[in-house]
């Protein structure tokens, strides 16, 4: 089971859903990069539910830095975060009954019934908030650098938020603030309509997905590894761990469909002495190497599997067919929940990037 990604710098997952904690190693991280606990915690929040739209189960999330850190800085050696879990219901789950567009008859396939079935086990959501944990590390490392990033809901339950891929690149840093600076991360007034878009699922004993989309300013051109650990492969391996991401298309990405190389071609200038692109179309990477332009890509959100509606299904431990009607504590929908996810998993990945162009220590140097 491969629970670690990166090369330079890594991460490894541990723990499931209503075991007794979960976390996450990180290692080949710099020495000496300042270590605030307090924005953890703050990244923690930004995951946490918090409203009608999102799930009843609310965890503390009071983490424990294990090792790694010394005096506020990491020490360069492995960092170890544990979360414990606390409200947890195991007797919602059971073993055998497959949850439609869930992992549990997959885990079983895989680990021959030794899986633990309660809440998804490891492949439960409520894993993400080792990822969260972890990756605050790493974006307090990249702003340090001068390098930002935020994710924001797109688009979700009709509802459009303004579009970063056409964004000035000297107006992007100030849309990335406004998104970090909230619990909903929308840039444009549409929280309400959203949030109301969501309600109507559940009211409907439904759901609902939609698109998220990150930003990153301030990644320097020359960053990736061509052929197979390009800066778009290495990015969409990450964020495709993520069991809610079905989809991910940098730049124009998909809209490329039927277009001409004259409407999308970035144009090159020199601006202040540095090459920079006209147009932002291929997302701030070209040949998988960054370019120096802002690194934009969007991403699809399924709706969350788990409804309130009955559904056909088996238990594949009895080899029949069964209607299933889901108990537990489900989100209507993850979509604003799962964007602190991303944002912190890409900052992992950019961490890892970065080491592997300039060296381990170079995200600690002053």
């Amino acid at each position: 089971m491969k629970n670690t990604i990166g090369n330079s710098v890594t991460l490894t997952l541990f723990g499931e859903s209503h075991g007794p904690a979960i976390g996450a190693v990180l290692d080949g991280i710099a020495p000496g990069i300042k270590v605030d606990e307090g924005f953890i915690a703050a990244q923690l929040a930004r995951r946490r539910p918090c409203s009608p739209t999102d799930t009843p189960r609310v965890e503390k999330d009071e983490f424990s830095i294990l090792s790694g850190v010394y005096e506020g800085f990491t020490t360069g050696q492995p960092l170890a975060i544990v979360i414990p879990n606390e409200n947890v219901r195991s007797t919602d789950y059971e073993k055998g009954i497959a949850r439609p567009s869930h992992a549990d008859f997959t885990a079983h396939a895989k680990f021959h019934g030794f899986e633990d079935p309660r809440g998804g086990g490891h492949f439960s959501g409520r894993v993400t908030a080792a990822i969260v944990a972890a990756g605050a590390i790493c974006r307090q490392a990249l702003e340090a650098k001068g390098i930002s990033l935020a994710t924001h809901i797109l688009s979700c339950a009709g509802v459009r938020d303004e579009d970063l891929a056409g964004c000035d690149p000297d107006e992007l840093g100030g849309k990335i603030s406004t998104v970090n600076a909230k619990s909903f991360p929308v840039i444009l007034d549409i929280e309400a309509e959203v949030s109301a878009g969501i309600l109507k699922a559940r009211e409907q004993q439904d759901s609902i997905g939609g698109t998220i989309q990150t930003a990153v300013c301030g990644v320097p051109a020359g960053v990736g590894e061509p052929w197979f650990d390009s800066l778009e492969g290495m990015i969409a391996h990450a964020v495709f761990a993520i069991g809610g991401i079905k989809g991910v298309e940098f730049g124009k990405g998909f809209a490329m469909d039927g277009l001409r190389g004259s409407q999308v071609n970035d144009s090159l200038r020199i601006r202040d002495g540095k090459v920079v692109t006209a147009t932002n179309n291929n997302g701030g990477i070209n040949g998988g190497i960054s370019n120096g332009m802002p690194i934009v890509f969007n991403m699809a959100v399924k709706p969350t599997p788990s409804i309130a509606r009955t559904q056909q299904s088996v238990d594949f431990l009895q080899g029949k067919e069964v209607e299933l009607n889901l108990k537990g504590r489900h989100d209507p929908a993850i979509i604003r929940r799962i964007c602190p996810v991303v944002s912190s998993l890409t900052a992992v990945v950019l961490c890892d990037a970065l080491a592997l162009r300039y060296g381990t220590d170079w995200l600690a140097a002053r």
